[in-house]
């Protein structure tokens, strides 16, 4: 959002929070599923795929979080990128996906490092992590929203509306709406950090911040069950007086093309006979977030 939206930079690493909540949760499976997946091939494009088919089974990278890659209740891997990765490698002739548990920070190096097949847990589309991975095009895309208090009494909208009526800022650990109202103007010694979007609302709640930002898809859900707060309409932060729009999307070894064509032309399928929805919506994704943002476009050109 993880983060996650995280996923820990500001601005210049765009991030989707790290709400690492499940990784606890994780350990047994982690360990059985650290061993090292085959060594890279030198083949023009890659031959994993060729590999991953002879197998039967693709290792997913996952950093337990929810929606995005986790493991639930009754020990079983779900999320929207594992779902969405059972449907597009199914159709590539892999019938099985295994997780790979670990956190956010660690997904590019374990991926680099053989550890797993592929980054199956929503991670955000930058330029620098365009340098270190290939990504496949986004499966979706993410809008800001705010936690308020019910009627949003303040009319808090987006950054410059809360830099402007001096509202009492809050948002996630190492999320990306840090670098967002720091842009906007407001003091980045002022934002009050909490862990996750449970955190914010409960500091909604108690009256000690005006606001809590985080995604469209985090705060909606967060509120559901609330009495005393709402979240806003979803708005476009900016970034470099720019409008921004972030994309989530599975990576690859820069070695892999030719899995990662394969799995882009599986992905353009769903999304044009709108199946792609039906696997998202689930887990709370709404038209919105669909997009035909391509990774190109994301990585800078």
């Amino acid at each position: 959002m993880a983060p996650p939206l995280e996923h820990g930079e500001h601005i210049s690493g765009t991030t989707r929070r790290s709400l690492l909540a499940g990784v606890a949760a994780l350990g047994a499976l982690g360990a059985a599923g650290c061993s090292r997946v085959a060594t890279a091939s030198t083949t023009s494009g890659g031959e994993l795929l060729d590999r991953l088919r002879a197998a039967g089974v693709v290792r997913l990278g996952i950093a337990g979080e929810i929606p995005f890659g986790y493991i639930d209740k009754n020990g079983d891997l779900t999320g929207e990128a594992p779902e969405l990765a059972r449907v597009i490698f199914k159709r590539l002739g892999v019938d099985k996906v295994q997780p790979v548990p670990t956190e956010f920070g660690s997904l590019i190096p374990g991926l680099n490092s053989q550890q797993f097949d592929v980054v199956a847990a929503g991670m955000y589309v930058t330029p620098e992590r365009c340098e270190q991975v290939i990504f496949a095009d986004p499966d979706y895309q993410m809008l800001d929203s705010f936690i308020v208090r019910k009627g949003n009494p303040k009319g808090l909208h987006n950054y410059k509306d809360v830099v402007a009526k001096k509202a009492k800022f809050a948002t996630g650990t190492g999320y990306a709406e840090i670098g967002y109202a720091v842009e906007a103007g407001y003091e980045e010694s002022d934002i009050l950090i909490v862990p996750d979007q449970v955190a914010g609302l409960n500091a909604v709640e108690a009256g000690r911040v005006d606001v809590f930002a985080g995604t469209a898809l985090t705060t909606r859900e967060v509120v559901k069950k609330s009495a005393k707060a709402e979240a806003t309409k979803a708005f476009t932060p900016t970034v470099g007086g720019k409008p921004h729009v972030d994309g989530g999307a599975f990576a690859f070894r820069r070695t892999e093309t030719n899995l990662r064509d394969a799995f882009n032309a599986e992905l353009r399928k769903l999304k044009k006979s709108g199946e792609l929805f039906r696997v998202l919506k689930p887990f709370g994704f709404t038209q919105a977030e669909m997009t035909d943002l391509t990774a190109k476009e994301l990585c800078g050109g």
